[in-house]
Order: structure tokens, then sequence, then C-alpha cells
């Protein structure tokens, strides 16, 4: 019995300890984050980033704005992550990150965080619906989780983006050997039983060039003269020999025919790119071609659209006014052009074109400042704007806000299901932001109920043992240090002072339930502030 007993206690007291060591800075090597600058300390990306800050200093110049101070490490550090991750640092990580020396600790996190699984299956699911849409699509011929996984993979690989995008445009094989080829198989029409060369005209014009010109695949564009119907329907001739049989993408013979719906009749229509003809290589299958002219480094376009789409992703708003314009004129700040021209001489190296942003000033200045912030400012860049988050950011911040250890690929295969699950139930009834991810429309009344009344949000905040809040009421040494705990998992901040007075009373004489319970409704209140929905 004594010998059951002494192992229980040992068991109690260890478990004890690796909380501990999650609350407060480490000293096991297991856990630690690898803090190296990487490529950020080489003197030529460093020339990168002043070219792209003295370009926006000059146009804040012009327009006579004074930018907005920089932002504090850690608002910087959850901005990095809810970008790279879709939730805010775990209390683990931000204990290892105010441990770095602070010349190189947000360097160091970004570059952390895209040598982390988490970025590459957040960003995989972000791009992808620019890819393939939100729907599911058809059963058999089209596997998206497995496109999901490749995507994934090949983003952790760091493969040049233009050899992705190749691809997914040109490949060929079962959907299950040869997963790029999803993004055919996506637009599989059951009628036709082969993919849909207008749906793949609209996905490659908006997702690799940055191009709305849905409008001419059935007439001349009405708004933009320079887009006839006969571009679309050219660059759609591109997959009108593509055929599909059950999970098997190939090519074959035949001309493209479309139906003219407003004149009427049937034309053949030889494929042709709308711009820059003489980079269309002379060999290979009809899409090989597309391919290779839509990821040649001299095709501007393409860098341009993949900057501004990387950027909207690391802001929640684009560079250029949209996503997806109308017309290649549509004006952007002089930074776009730099950034594109690095991307592409340095063989679309995605990794790096993060990092460039991440680096930039822009990117690391603070959302308010001893002067008042205007739109002007935001919409100059001389702020950092403010934009709500996405509905799977808010979930999954709470979701890593609830425990103090960090939810990754290493966490046990329970924790990450509940977190996979706790977050698509969240998102199905929050409202998924669809294909229009930067539509900043406002919150609803059921959205902010779901958040307040919500039994995921509820759960997560609640005394229970594996919860943040219970185990911060527990090992924290002394009321302020809790109260500091909570906000710094949650808010990724340290609390005011009238903040930290004001809970620190609430804590004040308490013990066990009875603190716990109120450590809870601190998480609680914190989780439904305005402060968590969004990006600052």
């Amino acid at each position: 019995m004594w010998a059951r007993n002494l192992l229980f206690a040992g068991i109690v007291i260890a478990g004890v300890g690796v909380l501990r060591t999650s609350l407060f800075p480490l000293d096991t090597k297991a856990r630690q984050v690898t803090f190296d600058p990487g490529p950020t300390a080489n003197d030529e990306f460093q020339a990168v980033v002043q070219r792209v800050d003295a370009a926006f200093r000059t146009g804040w110049a012009d327009e006579g704005l004074t930018p907005a101070p920089l932002a504090p490490d850690l608002i910087v550090a959850r901005r990095l992550s809810l970008a790279l991750t879709g939730s805010v640092p775990s209390l683990e990580e931000i204990r290892q990150f105010e441990a770095q020396p602070p010349e190189h600790r947000v360097d160091g996190w970004a570059t952390h965080l895209l040598h982390d699984r988490r970025f590459a299956d957040y960003f995989a699911d972000r791009l992808s619906r620019a890819y393939l849409g939100t729907e599911d699509g058809p059963l058999i011929v089209y596997r998206k989780r497995r496109f999901l996984s490749w995507l994934s993979s090949e983003i952790a690989k760091n493969t040049p983006y233009g050899q992705i995008v190749r691809e997914m445009i040109a490949g060929r094989g079962l959907n299950t050997d040869t997963p790029a080829v999803n993004f055919i198989a996506a637009t599989y029409d059951d009628v036709k039983k082969a993919p849909d060369p207008e749906k793949l005209a609209v996905r490659v014009s908006r997702a690799f060039l940055g191009l709305r010109i849905d409008c001419a695949q059935c007439h001349d564009h009405f708004l933009e003269p320079e887009w006839k119907q006969t571009h679309f329907q050219a660059l759609a001739a591109y997959f009108g020999q593509t055929r599909q049989v059950v999970t098997h993408v190939s090519d074959a013979g035949g001309e493209y025919h479309y139906e003219d719906r407003v004149q009427g009749g049937t034309h053949t229509i030889e494929p042709s790119v709308p711009f820059l003809p003489e980079l269309l290589p002379s060999g290979g299958t009809r899409r090989e071609q597309l391919a290779g002219w839509l990821t040649d480094e001299r095709n501007i376009h393409f860098a341009r659209a993949t900057v501004n789409r990387v950027w909207a992703m690391m802001f929640n708003r684009p560079l250029r006014k949209r996503v997806e314009a109308q017309t290649l004129s549509e004006p952007a700040p002089p930074a776009l052009d730099i950034l594109a021209a690095d991307f592409a001489a340095h063989n679309h190296d995605l990794h790096r074109l993060i990092l460039l942003i991440a680096s930039t000033e822009v990117f690391r200045l603070d959302s308010t400042g001893p002067e008042v912030v205007t739109a002007d400012h935001e919409q100059s860049w001389a702020a950092f704007p403010l934009t709500r988050l996405r509905p799977e950011q808010v979930i999954g911040t709470v979701l890593q806000a609830a425990t103090v250890r960090t939810i990754n690929q290493n966490s046990h295969v329970i924790v990450r299901l509940s977190r996979y699950f706790g977050e698509k139930n969240f998102v199905t009834r929050y409202g998924d932001a669809g294909d229009d991810e930067f539509d900043h429309s406002d919150e609803t009344i059921p959205q902010r109920l779901l958040m307040m009344n919500g039994d995921l949000v509820d759960k997560q905040a609640r005394d229970e043992l594996l919860n943040a809040s219970a185990q911060i009421a527990i090992l924290a040494p002394d009321d302020r240090t809790a109260v500091e705990a909570a906000y710094l998992a949650v808010l990724t901040r340290r609390p005011t002072d009238p903040e930290r007075d004001h809970f620190t009373a609430k804590l004040a004489g308490t013990t066990g339930k009875e603190r716990q319970g109120r450590l809870a409704d601190l998480f609680w209140v914190l989780f439904n502030s305005t402060e968590l929905s969004w990006n600052h």
C-alpha cells in the first residue's frame, strides 16, 4: 500500500513540475523554441527591407503623415502568430520569447514559426480557398484533404511557389498519387464528365494573377474595355483538352468550343494569353505552356499577385485596394514592386517573402500612438490597420489561451483532435469567411452571443484541472502574477496598472475553488473582450 501511495505522490509531483515549467521560464531543452534570426541577419536581405521602408516613408512625407511608433515586441509576436498559425502564442512560448535578447527576438520568432508545421497547415488552408473554393466538391473524383496535405508539405519544405503552381495547373495522374491534380479535379462537372475550363480560367486569373475578369466569360467586360470575351475564353482554352476519368487527370486532343450566351452560337477558339505572349513556352501540353508562362520570373503580374495576397494574409488587408482587381493597372504603393521583383529574383521563395514583410517597419508599427491615428494613417500604412480576426483565428486564440502549453504537432493526438473538432464546430456556427477572405463585415449579434453564451468558449474558461485558469490559480505565487499570466495567455500583453489593481483585488484573500473560480471568470471576461477579436 505504501509503495502505491508513494508512486501516486511521485506522479502528482511530476505533473505539477511539468505544469510549472509552462507557467514560468523553462529550463528543459525538449520544449525550447529556437530563436535563430536566419536570413533576416543577411545584409542583402536587410537592404531590401530598407528599400521598402524608404518607399513608405517617402509616401508619408508627401502626405504630411507622422507614422505611429513601433509596437511592443509582444504585440508584433501576436500578429505574427495569428497570421502564420491562426492563434496567439502560448504562455509557454511567451516566456521563452521574453527571455531572448531584444535585438533579434522578433526575427527569431518569425523564423521559428516558418519551421513550425502549424504554419504550413494554416497557410495551406488559407491559400486553398483561392485555389479550390470552400466547398468539399464531388466525392471520389476530388480529394480535398489529400490536396491540403500535399500543399502543406510543399510549403513546409519551402518548395518554390512557382513550382507548386506549375504542378497544380499542369499535373497529370491519380488524385491520390499526384495530389496537385485536385486543383483541376475540384472543377469536375458531372454533366460534362470533365473538369470545367471556364471555372479553371476564373481560378487561375484570380488566384495567380489577382484579376477578376469573370464578366468577360459571357461578354466583353462592361467596366474594363481592355478585357474581351475572347481574352477569357482563350485562357479557358488551355484546359479544353483536359480530361478526367474517375480519379485520373490527363490530356487529350481536340479543340475548345465555347457557347456565346449573349449573341448565341458555339465558337472554336485557340488558346492564348492576355498579355506578355513572348513568355509563352513553345513546347509541352497546353496546360504546361500556361503554367510555364504564368510562373516565368519575368511575369511580374504573377509576382505582384502573390505578394499582394501574402501581404493581405499577414495584415488582414491587401497592399493594393483589393486582392483581386479588375485591371492590371490598379495603383499600389511602390513597395509592391520592390517585393515582387525580389520574389521573382529569388525563385519565388515564399518563406523569404513572409520574412521580408514581417521585417518591414509597416508590419511593426503600432496601431495607435501619442498622436491621433486617423483613417489616412491606416490607408497609407502609417499605422498598423485595425481589422477583425477571422473566425478560425478567434477560436484558435481561445483554444490556445485555455492551455499554458503550446498546441502543435507535438501535442497528444487527443489534444489535437479536440482542437480540430472544436474549431470546426465553432466556425460552422460563427460563420465561415468563405471565398471572400478579406471582407471586413461587422460582427453580428449571434456571433457575440456565441462567444458569451456558447459552451465551447465557456468550457475553455472553466476551472478544470487542465485549463490555464486552474493551473495559474494553483501555481502562481501571488495574485499579481496570476493576473499577469492570464493577460499574457489571452491577450499577449501585460495588464495596465488599473487592470492589474482591479483584478488583483478580486483575488485577494481567496483560496482553493473560490480562487480558481475567480481566475476562470477573468479568463471568460478576457475571451469576450473586444481586444481579443481584433488584430492590432
